[in-house]
């Protein structure tokens, strides 16, 4: 599997760019997974749903199946949160994983950038960033990869010949 990360502030763009670049992607042919860093608590599942009601009463993992797909709960209950390592080993053999969040991860990583967030450049701080997706790309030409954030095609050209096989170091 190879891998390529995306980094960012929220409300750069992260998702919406992953979202118009992974149908680019299947059409080379590449299977595509993502794993995705949250800094805050999260549920996906239903408050008074069976599989809520069941992780309520303690279980440490709820797996929900389907004719159409299946997920696992898993209720860490205290317990260290995956590194992006044990998450790597987690998922189904792929072509291509895409990793939003883990900031700090050593692998390539595009950098998404708008100066409307009110944030600072992650680059070039971080070495693992190779490149920016920005609203400003003239402002960095030179410096970094710098793509417009429209420039979907050769944004995905470019994560398809960038990202590394194997996993990082945790």
């Amino acid at each position: 599997m190879r891998l390529f990360g995306f980094a960012g502030w929220s409300g750069s763009g992260k998702t919406t760019l992953i979202e118009r670049l992974v149908p680019r992607f299947i059409e080379r042919g590449l299977t595509v997974s993502l794993i995705k860093h949250a800094h805050h608590d999260f549920d996906l599942d239903q408050p008074g749903k069976d599989s809520w009601r069941h992780r309520q009463a303690g279980c440490a993992e709820v797996l929900v199946t389907s004719a159409v797909r299946w997920a696992v709960i898993h209720e860490l209950r205290g317990g260290r949160e995956l590194s992006l390592g044990e998450a790597i080993g987690r998922i189904s053999p792929c072509d291509l994983v895409l990793v939003e969040g883990f900031k700090s991860a050593p692998l390539p990583k595009l950098e998404v950038w708008r100066e409307s967030t009110g944030k600072p450049l992650l680059f070039p701080e971080d070495p693992h960033i190779r490149a920016l997706a920005t609203d400003q790309p003239a402002r960095f030409a030179g410096r970094i990869a710098t793509f417009g954030l429209d420039e979907v095609d050769a944004i995905a050209t470019f994560v398809v010949a960038t990202a590394t096989a194997g996993r990082p170091a945790d």
